[in-house]
C-alpha cells in the first residue's frame, strides 16, 4: 500500500523529534558547497592575475570540480547507502574543509587544478547525503516538500552569500581567503551534526562494487572531457579517444548494473517517467545556465568596472528569487500541477536568458537585475519540484542512489555548460583585433588582456581593452542565446515527460 494511503497517525508517528534542527545542520553542508562554487567566479580575475593560467587552464580551474564530482556522485551516493549517510557526510565535510586550505594556498595553475579536483572528491560525498537524509527524516510529504524547499533555498542563499562575503574578502584580503571561509562552516557542521543527525543506511545493500565505481568514473570524465575538448579545439584524436573511452565506460557500467544482484545504481529507477523527466530537466537547465553564470562575474568586474563586492551584490536578485520560489514551489505544484510549475519555471529562465542577449558594455543594471531575478524565480520553482519528484519516486532505502543521480545531473550539466557555452565565449573572445605589440596572453582571457594593458602605453592599452571587452561581450550574448534555446526546448520536453506527475499528499 502506498504512503499516500497510510493512516494519518502512522505518518504522525514517523515525525522524528528534532528533525528541523537536523535539517539546519544539513543545509550547512549545502551552504558550504554553494558558497564555494560562487566565490570562484568572483575570484577568477584575481586568480588569473596571480597564477597566470592559460585560457584552457582557466576553464579547467572552473570545471574540474564538476568533472570529478559528476564522476563520483553515483558511487558516493551508493557508498552512503551502505556505510551510513551521516558518517559519509561528516567525513566528507571534514575533508572539504581541509582541502579548501590547499585551494587557498595554490601557487601554480596546475596546483589549483589538482586542488579543485580533490575538492570535487570531497564534495561528491556531501550533496547526495544531505538529500538522502532529508528523505529519511521527513516522511510526511508536505513536510518533505517544505524541507526540500528549505534545502534548495539555502543553496540559492549560498549563491548570494558567496559573492557578497567573497567580494568583501577580495577587497580586503588575497583571493585565497574566499576558500578559507569554508572552515568555520565545516567546523559547525561536524560538531553539531555528530549530535543531531540520525544515521541511516540501506538495510540490505550488498557489497560496494569497485569495478562499477571505476567504470562510472572513467565513463563520466571521458565523455565530459571529450565534449570540452571538441567545443574548444574541434574534433581531434584526443577528444575522439576520450569520447570513445567514456561511452564504452558508461555502456559497460549500465550493462554491469543490470546483471549485479546488488547494483551500485538500480537502473530500474529510470523506468519511472517522472524520475527520468526530472533528471533530464535538471541536467539541461544547468547546462543552459552554468556557462553564462561562470562568465557573468567577469563581465560585471572586467567589462563594467565594478568592484568584487559590488559585483556580488549585483547578482543578489537571482538568489532572492530562488529562495522565495523554492519555499512555495511544493504548494504551487500541489495547487496546479508538477508539469505546469516545472515547465513555467524553465520557460521563465529561457526568456530571461534571451533578454540578456541584449546586453552590451554600457547596459544599465536594471535590465541585468530583472533578468537575474526571473532566472532565480524560475530555477527555484523548477529545481525544488524536480528534487521532490526524484525523492518521492523511490523507496527511502534507495534515497542515496536517487539523490546521487539528481546531483550527478546537476554537476554534469554544470561541467558541460562551462565546457560548451564557456568555450563559445572563449572562442569568440580569442578572435578580437588587437593592436600591434599585444602579448599572446591577452587573447587567452579577458583577465590576461587587463593585465597586459597595465604594462602598455595608455592609448594602446585603451584600444586593446576596448576591442577585448567588445569581443568578450559578443561571446557572452551568443552564449546567453544558446542557453535560452536550451531552456525553452527543455521546458517543452518537461511538459510531455512530466505529464500526470503528482507530488504525494498526506492522508
Amino acid at each position: 500500500m502506498t504512503s499516500t494511503l497510510r493512516p494519518a497517525r502512522t505518518v504522525e508517528a514517523e515525525k522524528r523529534p528534532g528533525r528541523w534542527l537536523a535539517l539546519a545542520v544539513l543545509v550547512l553542508a549545502v551552504l558550504l558547497v554553494a558558497v564555494d562554487a560562487t566565490v570562484l567566479g568572483l575570484a577568477t580575475p584575481y586568480i588569473s592575475e596571480d597564477l597566470k593560467p592559460s585560457g584552457t587552464q582557466l576553464l579547467w580551474i572552473g570545471d574540474i570540480y564538476s568533472f570529478v564530482i559528476a564522476g563520483l556522485l553515483v558511487s558516493a551516493g551508493s557508498l552512503g547507502d551502505r556505510v551510513g549517510r551521516k558518517k559519509l557526510l561528516l567525513i566528507g565535510a571534514t575533508a572539504f574543509g581541509a582541502i579548501s586550505v590547499l585551494n587557498a594556498y595554490a601557487t601554480t595553475p596546475e596546483m589549483m587544478i589538482v586542488a579543485r579536483a580533490l575538492l570535487g572528491v570531497a564534495g561528491a560525498t556531501l550533496m547526495p547525503a544531505t538529500l538522502a537524509l532529508i528523505r529519511n527524516l521527513f516522511h510526511d510529504p508536505r513536510e518533505r516538500s517544505l524541507a526540500i524547499g528549505v534545502w534548495g533555498a539555502t543553496a540559492s542563499a549560498g549563491t548570494a552569500v558567496g559573492p557578497v562575503v567573497g567580494g568583501f574578502l577580495l577587497e580586503h584580503f588575497w583571493w585565497g581567503s574566499v576558500f578559507l571561509i569554508n572552515l568555520p562552516v565545516m567546523a559547525v557542521l561536524v560538531l553539531v551534526g555528530i549530535k543531531l543527525l540520525p544515521e541511516s543506511r540501506h538495510p540490505n545493500p550488498g557489497p560496494w562494487d569497485m569495478p562499477s565505481v571505476g567504470l562510472s568514473l572513467v565513463g563520466m570524465i571521458g565523455v565530459v572531457y571529450a565534449v570540452k575538448e571538441t567545443a574548444t579545439h574541434g574534433v581531434d584524436g584526443n577528444a575522439l579517444a576520450a569520447g570513445l573511452l567514456g561511452v564504452a565506460g558508461l555502456f559497460f557500467f549500465v550493462r554491469r548494473q543490470l546483471t549485479l544482484p546488488h547494483p551500485l545504481l538500480d537502473m530500474r529507477l529510470f523506468r519511472n517517467r517522472g524520475f527520468s523527466g526530472a533528471v533530464l530537466a535538471d541536467l539541461l537547465t544547468i547546462l543552459g545556465l552554468s556557462g553564462l553564470v561562470f562568465f557573468l562575474s567577469q563581465f560585471l568586474q572586467l567589462v563594467q568596472g565594478r568592484g568584487p563586492l559590488e559585483a556580488g551584490l549585483a547578482e543578489l536578485p537571482a538568489a532572492i528569487g530562488a529562495v522565495a520560489a523554492g519555499l512555495v514551489a511544493g504548494a504551487a505544484a500541489r495547487r496546479f500541477s508538477v508539469r505546469s510549475v516545472v515547465t513555467g519555471g524553465l520557460a521563465a529562465i529561457g526568456l530571461a536568458l534571451a533578454l540578456l542577449t541584449l546586453v552590451d558594455r554600457s547596459t544599465g543594471y536594471p535590465l541585468i537585475g530583472v533578468a537575474l531575478l526571473v532566472v532565480g524565480i524560475g530555477a527555484g520553482f523548477s529545481f525544488t519540484v524536480t528534487a521532490d519528484v526524484i525523492l518521492s519516486s523511490v523507496p527511502k532505502e534507495q534515497a542515496g542512489s536517487a539523490s546521487a543521480v539528481s546531483e550527478t545531473a546537476y554537476e554534469l550539466g554544470a561541467a558541460l555548460g562551462i565546457a560548451v557555452l564557456g568555450s563559445i565565449v572563449t572562442g569568440v573572445y580569442r578572435d578580437f583585433a588587437a593592436p600591434a605589440g599585444t602579448p599572446e596572453g591577452a587573447h587567452e582571457s579577458l583577465g590576461g588582456a587587463v593585465e597586459a594593458a597595465a604594462r602598455m602605453p595608455s592609448a594602446t592599452a585603451e584600444a586593446l581593452l576596448s576591442s577585448a571587452r567588445e569581443s568578450f561581450v559578443d561571446g557572452l550574448t551568443i552564449a546567453a542565446g544558446a542557453g535560452a534555446v536550451v531552456l525553452l526546448a527543455t521546458s517543452i520536453a518537461a511538459w510531455f515527460m512530466l505529464r500526470n506527475q503528482r507530488l504525494e499528499n498526506p492522508a
